[in-house]
């Protein structure tokens, strides 16, 4: 196990999720406000809530920037690392004004957006912050021409180019990146999956989204843990300190497909990065955040056993007492829960969804998990309500914190609160005035890794 993992550190704070027009968020919207300092609108990314979700029109004079953007523009390095496309929700925010997530190429765009001059977010990506040190994540094929063969699945049409425009994206990033930095990523990954790709990038990994955990060819395919190591030691070489996004975004798919072992695992490899995150950086110089964009309607109950695997199937223990001394005999019949349900009379995990994929009905009633390999990866866990993708929560995300200026995350707050408190540590954006109080004799390097991991995202932040 790594030192300082999630499970190891205590709550300091809880955020308020909710968008401006939602009570159950979106990631658009979280990643805006944990990312800009701004709530905003369900669907849309860095802009503030003036803007409606799918009108250009309300882009302009709107758009609002991040924590990124303001540790740019102090000298500092930046860097962008997904599980996921590297223009999606959570991602995006960091760099993009989009007034619709969905808006990954101008192929996914209206005809009369493009027409107002709305760029899409891959676009935006490679034009709206010069010089990104590290992009790491999927979603190559959003750069490319429509139709352009990807280079690791040519034969397969939906990895194929998707741009209209007939923009090579990749090509205009290298022709726009300083020599000295050039490919810097690619050359330090040994882990891309073939030699021709080291010409494509930043590092994008995937035509869309990478492959679940349990799913991934470690031979060939980064994990995020990997990726995270190789992004931190680029980063760390600017003494002026860096700051580091990095989300572990598949945990929210694995939910939404209502494959929790999915889910779970990629929180695994979440959690193991930021105690690599740890290993790597000083809470000397370094704070850093832990914290999810929104929650899921997940549930872990039925008065399970210690000891049990939440995914397999449960050894009940028979307690047999003699004279004050307590026996333990394995019964050979195996369960989900310690009890069958008192109204259908059928066993249940442990895991389920308050909604979701996994409402299914056999004749009319409530499917027996017994009958199906529950323990499976792609297994669905039931839902009491059928949805085609199970839903996000409302309830509060718990923040995890430390290093310099940890103390200011306490109690509960909104989302937007977090890259205030990150910008005020770094002395970085508009909020400078109490870094001239600071005795001349401390130098004061802070390093901020904000992660948040319980649903969504990791970040990390190097200040000085």
């Amino acid at each position: 196990m790594c030192k300082k993992t999630i499970g190891e550190r205590k709550p300091v704070s809880f955020l308020q999720t909710y968008n401006t027009n939602a009570q159950v968020a979106d990631s658009a919207g979280t990643a805006t406000a944990y990312l800009c300092g701004v709530k905003a609108n369900e669907g849309t990314v860095g802009v503030n809530a003036a803007s409606v979700r799918g009108q250009c029109n309300t882009t302009k004079g709107n758009e609002v920037s991040s924590i990124l953007k303001w540790a740019k523009d102090a000298g500092k390095s930046v860097g962008v690392v997904t599980t996921t496309r590297v223009n999606h929700a959570t991602p995006s925010a960091a760099y993009a004004h989009c007034v619709n997530r969905d808006w990954f190429s101008d192929n996914e765009m209206p005809k009369e957006a493009v027409k107002e001059g709305c760029k899409d977010i891959a676009w935006q990506l490679i034009h709206n912050i010069a010089d990104i040190e590290v992009i790491m994540g999927g979603g190559r094929k959003y750069m490319f021409p429509k139709n352009t063969s990807d280079i690791e699945y040519p034969k397969e049409e939906k990895a194929n180019g998707t741009r209209l425009d007939g923009l090579n994206l990749t090509k205009i990033w290298l022709e726009n990146k300083p020599r000295n930095k050039l490919c810097l990523c690619w050359k330090m990954l040994n882990f891309v999956k073939s030699s021709a790709i080291l010409s494509i990038p930043p590092g994008l990994f995937e035509p869309g989204d990478l492959v679940y955990e349990l799913d991934r060819n470690k031979s060939t395919d980064p994990s995020l843990v990997e990726m995270v190591k190789v992004a931190i030691n680029i980063l760390k070489k600017n003494p002026k300190g860096f700051f580091l996004l990095v989300e572990g975004g598949r945990i929210d798919h694995g939910h939404h497909e209502g494959k929790a072992k999915h889910a779970l695992h990629e929180a695994i490899q979440m959690d193991i990065a930021i105690g690599l995150a740890g290993e790597m950086t000083s809470t000397e110089d370094t704070l850093t955040v832990v914290t999810a964009d929104h929650s899921h309607v997940f549930t872990f109950g039925g008065y399970t056993h210690r000891g049990n695997s939440i995914f397999g199937k449960l050894q009940i223990y028979s307690i047999l007492t003699f004279k004050k001394k307590k026996k333990y005999k394995k019964n050979k019949t195996f369960c989900m829960a310690p009890a069958l349900s008192d109204l259908d009379n059928k066993p249940f995990t442990s895991i389920l969804y308050g909604n979701g994929p996994g409402y299914k009905l056999v004749n009319g009633s409530r499917e027996n998990v017994s009958t199906v390999d529950y323990a499976h990866p792609n297994y669905q866990a039931q839902s009491a309500v059928p949805l085609k993708q199970e839903t996000h929560g409302g309830e509060d995300v718990a923040v995890f914190a430390k290093g310099p200026m940890a103390h200011l995350l306490h109690g509960v707050h909104e989302q937007n609160y977090i890259p205030h408190v990150m910008a005020y540590a770094s002395c970085i954006g508009q909020n400078q005035n109490h870094c001239n109080s600071r005795s001349s004799g401390h130098s004061f390097k802070t390093s901020v890794t904000m992660v948040s991991s319980a649903l969504s995202v990791l970040a990390a932040l190097q200040l000085f």
